[in-house]
């Protein structure tokens, strides 16, 4: 009812491994994997300590009236408290915390999904300099500012100048991303932290964003609910002085699934039975790393999608069915040439494994 699907008790989450191996682990920003009252609440699923939003829809929102801080609701200026300067805020709370104890921090910052808002002082540095399309939305403007859509179909607030909005946001996170690394510098805490900074998915249109306009897919094709690169290929910066190599930039593939058994083997810990993700430890300091034979995504907002990376071949299906399309990463990384039917082995191998990729599970039913 809320917009979410709790996780459930069971499940083992980053914060859980490090926790049990002495860690405080705190979360920042936008959660939405449970409400108060289910076993998906941060403080069930590993956190010592939470603040922001629980709820999905609740974080279309850039200014509101309350955020949740371990559960309770707190409130807030509604007019000036922007999201991302209260959870850079509470982020340099948890780095200076007085605490000997290594600290796990799972920073969520909301920008620039997808409602395009910014305080003054950034639009004003960049009102102006772009074209704009207006964007207006009047039945979510008719909401109170502070609340979250009552249906997802309200969308996004208006915004006159969107170009404006997104740089603005842009570039106020990545200044508050400076002040905690400078933070982390100044606690002489920069040679024992790891910082990675990465995105859940390709660029979005909503709200009024135009990631044609700032190259957003950096000229892949296709955007966020898309299974093509644009929409699933993110990059991801590291910072760990003394043991990233600095200014260097690899090409290996990993995804979301390895982060835990690579802070678990940093952290000296177990990996979870059962899990799909494999450490990327190596990779990190620059080393040979192992790959995965395979990685998989499916995706089920427009049906069911499906999706394949073997080595540097890509296949996409887009309707349960349909003949598989079939790209050579390595020469054709924008996928503008389909090559299926000059490859049928390998067409046939993607086959074999898409039979076994998945579990069919009540909450996820393949087709």
């Amino acid at each position: 009812p809320e917009g979410d699907v709790p996780l459930r008790a069971e499940e083992v989450t980053i914060a859980e491994v490090l926790r049990d191996r002495g860690y405080r682990t705190a979360l920042v920003g936008k959660w939405g994997q449970g409400q108060p009252g289910t076993p998906g609440m941060p403080d069930q699923q590993g956190f010592g300590y939470a603040f922001g939003f629980l709820d999905q829809r609740h974080a279309h929102r850039q200014f509101t009236d309350h955020f949740y801080r371990n559960g309770e609701r707190v409130a807030v200026d509604l007019e000036h408290d922007y999201a991302g300067d209260l959870f850079t805020k509470e982020a340099a709370a948890v780095i200076e915390k007085d605490d000997p104890r290594p600290f796990f921090l799972y920073l969520n910052y909301t920008v620039p999904h997808a409602e395009l808002r910014a305080p003054e002082d950034s639009m004003a540095a960049f009102r102006g300099k772009f074209p704009e399309k207006p964007f207006a939305n009047a039945k979510a403007d008719a909401v109170p500012s502070g609340s979250r859509p009552d249906t997802p179909s309200l969308g996004y607030r208006s915004q006159p100048a969107p170009h404006a909005a997104f740089a603005a946001m842009i570039t106020r996170m990545d200044r508050d991303i400076g002040r905690l690394a400078d933070l982390l510098s100044a606690r002489g805490l920069d040679r024992r932290t790891l910082i990675l900074f990465t995105s859940d998915n390709g660029p979005h249109q909503e709200g009024g964003a135009d990631p044609t306009f700032f190259n957003s897919s950096g000229g892949l094709r296709g955007i966020k609910r898309d299974l093509y690169e644009g929409g699933i290929r993110v990059p991801m910066i590291a910072r760990w002085i003394g043991t990233v190599p600095a200014g260097r930039v690899s090409e290996h593939p990993w995804a979301h699934w390895d982060l835990l058994p690579t802070f678990a083997e940093l952290a000296g810990a177990k990996t979870p039975e059962g899990v799909d993700g494999m450490s990327m430890v190596r990779a990190l300091r620059g080393q040979q790393q192992p790959t995965h034979p395979y990685f998989y995504w499916e995706f089920h907002e427009r049906g069911f999608q499906q999706a394949v990376r073997m080595g540097n071949w890509k296949a996409v299906r887009l309707k349960p069915g349909e003949a598989l399309e079939l790209y050579d990463l390595a020469s054709d990384v924008k996928e503008t040439r389909n090559v299926a039917a000059s490859n049928p082995d390998v067409v046939a191998k993607i086959e074999a494994y898409l039979k076994t990729a998945r579990s069919e599970s009540a909450r996820w039913p393949g087709k």
